[in-house]
């Protein structure tokens, strides 16, 4: 069928929309008319270049949520009117990762950024409707279109009395700036946690942090807006820079320093990460969700501080979340009232303003931005 999407053709590039046709599913595939799409930092690294991907043109989008419009065989009981939220980790349930509670690994995830079917890098989805050119497909799942069609492992079901607009979040954003603290650094009650970074991401650490029982949650950005915002969601503290932060933690443990540090720069660099890293208290661990240039190398920290102070340093994807289960149940800790969802959507727009929404992004307005169908 014809849809409408949102695509690059080239990196460094811009978000166009365009007309394309998408395939009916076929086995253990659905399609799904969308209702909602985050705009995460990830999707605009691609049109900077920053994660080269493996075809263009390539449509963008992996925060979402939808209705099922029509589902092939064997789709793991998802049907026709089913609504779903996408993880835009993969979870086939039997590879070695799945089978051993790491979903966030799955096997699949290999061919996140091939645009192609799993498996068959010759087989897409997605084409542009004026000539046929293949176009590929973010995840497997490119949410910047207004019905795509996804592998069943791509999609989650959830309860159809909870808003789409809301849930898209729980897709990515949420899980992985939640799951890096509650997952990732391994908050208890009584932490000490810096969070560098309040976007998308970094907002839902200070959740995750504060729902672990950290006693003192440092949210760390230049941006007022953002800062403030963090103080309403959970950080006890707001600072402009990590001097500050750093400072502040150690105030808090008796000269120690934080039990944990948590990345969530929307461009992270290497500096970014030994400013958490130095913040840390010996035992401690600094987690690195941000991304950047992933061709990028190296870090600036010394390999005695790591060894003799025991420090750890652990990336974190997706927040080390089990899809199939945690979307589930931060969907019902917002039903709870526990988990904030409303709160961070700071502004929505059509899908013909994506390039808005991603300059305002650019410029510290948005902690989240979200595309409503």
């Amino acid at each position: 069928m014809q849809t409408r999407g949102a695509i690059v053709r080239q990196a460094p590039g811009k978000y166009e929309v365009v007309d394309l046709e998408v395939d009916d599913p076929r086995e253990n595939e659905v399609q799904v008319q969308m209702v909602a799409s985050g705009l995460c930092h990830s999707d605009d690294h691609v049109a900077t270049g920053d994660i080269p991907v493996g075809v263009y043109p390539f449509a963008g989008g992996h925060e979402g949520a939808g209705i099922v419009t029509k589902a092939g065989v064997n789709t793991k009981g998802l049907k026709e009117g089913d609504h779903v939220v996408f993880s835009f980790l993969p979870a086939c349930g039997h590879c070695r990762w799945c089978a051993s509670g790491m979903q966030n690994l799955c096997d699949l995830g290999a061919g996140l950024l091939a645009g192609s079917r799993w498996g068959d890098p010759t087989d897409f989805r997605l084409k542009l409707a004026d000539g046929g050119q293949p176009v590929g497909q973010m995840c497997g799942i490119s949410t910047f279109l207004q019905t795509t069609t996804v592998s069943a492992d791509s999609a989650v079901k959830v309860p159809d009395d909870i808003p789409l607009d809301k849930a898209c979040l729980v897709g990515c954003g949420v899980g992985t700036g939640w799951g890096s603290a509650v997952n990732s650094a391994q908050v208890q009650p009584g932490h000490t946690v810096i969070v560098m970074g309040i976007g998308g991401i970094g907002i839902n650490a200070v959740q995750g942090a504060a729902h672990a029982g950290a006693s003192n949650v440092i949210a760390v950005d230049p941006v007022a807006f953002k800062r403030e915002k963090a103080q309403e969601l959970g950080a006890t503290h707001a600072v402009e820079n990590m001097d500050e932060a750093t400072e502040l933690a150690k105030q808090f443990t008796n000269g120690q320093g934080a039990d944990s540090a948590i990345v969530t720069v929307g461009v992270t660099k290497p500096e970014h990460v030994a400013q958490a890293f130095g913040a840390i208290r010996k035992a401690g661990t600094c987690v690195v969700t941000g991304l950047g240039d992933i061709s990028e190398v190296g870090l600036p920290i010394a390999i005695s501080e790591l060894t003799l102070f025991q420090k750890r340093l652990q990336g974190a994807m997706f927040g080390a979340s089990n899809p199939n289960w945690d979307i589930l149940r931060q969907l019902q800790l917002y039903r709870e009232g526990v988990l904030k969802l409303d709160e961070l959507v700071t502004k929505t727009y059509s899908l013909d303003e994506i390039g808005q929404g991603y300059q305002d992004m650019h410029d510290g307005k948005n902690i989240r931005g979200v595309i409503v169908y």
